[in-house]
């Protein structure tokens, strides 16, 4: 049967309260929907606004407990479907996490030498993309759900094998298979979560793979400091080992979550999209709309199938070379600003600032994790509430100061003595704290966000591949050359370098990065059809960031 509404309306328009071209009418509403539309009547009265031509109204109806009832139960599923879809973030935080403490042991334990450390810890970036290039093919061939199974079955069998490494060589084949599944894992998840997700949440819900990373990140440092006291050659297997645990909860997962409806769609599968979508919406009218969307979103795929989709990427339209430019910028800027050689090398920089014995390295890498999970959460908060844009101008400024005042830090520690040993520590601490808390708050969660919600859908696998790969290749290079580079220059003039470059990141999403927030992925995409539409989506001043500070 064909869904009808029934209207009825009366209004009178009050002269008297005219202000500033503003009208407001009273409005009396009443409306039934067919029960093959929606479970909900509603009856009540509302206001409506006419503000400069736009019309806006606010319901003060009343709905029914059954009605409240289904919208409380499609956010808890959604925000569920998040939470599981995003466990594979927490190996990689872990890895990150872990890694910075177990390297001090597996140095003496193994006698590696320092080239062969920076390979260790780098190498696992570089070979992410291997995962990231052929996880946007194997998402689209197998789906968004089944890519998340396969990377955490190739994350736990490389993470095994490192926890029973017997010698350097072995340790760096499970390092290996760790950075193939760490590959799949960060492409596919903020895919997964933004094609689930209602446009007002999904700022939130995308967030959710960089809260996990975090989490990850803090349980590494809890896990070092934790097996620290155990034989050298026992603990960092223990470290290693322990990141296995995650994929219980993973196996579990897979029988909660349903497929990507989008993914559903491509594969011309559109009543079990359908269904997905009835589930993860609060009406059904919603989610015809939403289905209708994304089959006119899928439609150029279908009439376009004779066209590969990497030849695209390759040689990009001009609105598809703006969206690239935006995505695959804003994830290079988030590594290359040295966020992983800050995690990964904390113990470093701490015994760089006058930290000597390795128990108190690591229970003041413990105040960075917890940090850096903390600030999280205020980004969660805030995203989709002020937007991606003013967070990330405070982040990026943030950071550019930090990072200059991690290097005057450690500067004078060793050259000018203006400062005494204790007070240069307590300094280069709250310089590094400070640094992940401005990163947590926004370039680390809407670097992804923005990734996943920018491309379009026949495009959206293979793009956020191609941005994963530019992550986790500036992750490689910078966590690979720290040691040397610091070494040249000292450790002090390499975060220099990082502020400079953070200083640039500044300048690139002033130019390049249009504001997404509260809009639909299929709105998104026409947002970059013309320059000047994409000019007017970035034009968010300085000033909005004076007053998010003010508001918060």
């Amino acid at each position: 049967m064909r869904p009808f509404l029934i209207l009825s309306l009366s209004f009178q328009i009050q002269n008297g309260s005219q202000l500033d071209n503003h009208w407001l009418l009273n409005l009396s509403l009443s409306f039934s929907i067919s029960p093959s539309l929606a479970r909900v009547k509603r009856k009540g009265q509302g206001r409506m606004s006419l503000v400069n031509g736009h019309v806006k109204y606010n319901g003060v109806g009343e709905g029914d407990e059954e009605g409240r009832n289904r919208r409380n139960d499609t956010k808890r599923y959604v925000y569920a479907c998040a939470t599981f879809a995003s466990l594979n973030s927490v190996l990689l935080g872990y890895d990150v996490g872990v890694m910075s403490g177990a390297i001090l042991f597996i140095q003496k334990d193994l006698m590696i030498t320092e080239f062969q450390e920076e390979l260790l810890i780098g190498c696992l970036s570089i070979i992410a993309l291997i995962g990231s290039l052929t996880g946007g093919r194997t998402s689209d061939a197998i789906g968004r759900k089944w890519t998340i199974a396969l990377a955490a079955i190739v994350f736990q069998t490389g993470a095994a094998i490192m926890a029973l490494a017997p010698s350097f060589e072995v340790l760096m084949i499970g390092r290996l298979l760790a950075g193939v599944g760490i590959g799949f894992g960060v492409m596919i998840a903020p895919v997964y979560i933004v094609e689930i997700s209602p446009a007002m949440a999904r700022g939130t819900l995308t967030s959710f793979p960089e809260i996990f990373i975090n989490l990850g990140i803090l349980l590494g440092y809890i896990s070092n400091y934790a097996f620290s006291d155990l034989s050298e050659h026992i603990n960092w297997r223990i470290m290693l080992g322990v990141g296995i645990i995650p994929s219980i909860f993973i196996g579990f997962a897979l029988f909660f979550i349903p497929e990507s409806p989008r993914w559903l769609v491509m594969q011309n599968r559109e009543k079990e999209a359908r269904a997905v979508l009835l589930r993860i919406n609060e009406t059904e009218s919603e989610a015809m709309e939403r289905l209708h969307e994304i089959q006119e979103a899928a439609n150029p795929a279908k009439k376009h199938e004779e066209r590969a989709v990497w030849r695209e990427i390759f040689n990009p339209t001009p609105s598809f070379r703006r969206m690239l430019i935006t995505g695959c910028g804003i994830q290079c800027f988030q590594q290359i600003t040295g966020i992983d050689a800050t995690v990964y090398y904390s113990p470093t920089i701490f015994r760089d600032a006058g930290i000597q014995s390795d128990k108190q390295i690591l229970a003041a890498t413990i105040s960075v994790g917890l940090t850096k999970t903390m600030f999280i959460l205020v980004a969660i908060f805030l995203i989709d509430r002020v937007g991606r844009k003013p967070l990330l101008y405070v982040s990026t400024i943030g950071m550019t100061a930090c990072l200059a005042l991690l290097g005057i830090a450690l500067t004078h520690q060793h050259v000018s003595g203006l400062v005494s040993p204790d007070v240069g520590v307590g300094l280069a601490i709250f310089a590094v704290c400070g640094n992940v808390a401005f990163f947590s708050v926004g370039m680390g969660p809407i670097c992804w966000v923005l990734t996943s919600e920018i491309f379009p859908l026949r495009f959206r696998a293979q793009a956020s591949a191609v941005g994963a790969v530019g992550n986790r290749l500036s992750s490689g290079l910078v966590a690979m050359s720290f040691l040397s580079v610091s070494h040249k220059i000292t450790v002090a003039g390499t975060f220099f370098i990082f502020s400079f470059l953070s200083l640039l990141s500044v300048y690139f999403v002033y130019r390049f990065v249009p504001e997404t927030k509260g809009k639909s992925l299929e709105q998104i995409e026409m947002l970059f059809e013309s320059e000047v539409d994409w000019r007017r989506g970035r034009e968010l001043q300085l000033t909005d960031v004076e007053r998010l500070v003010q508001k918060y």
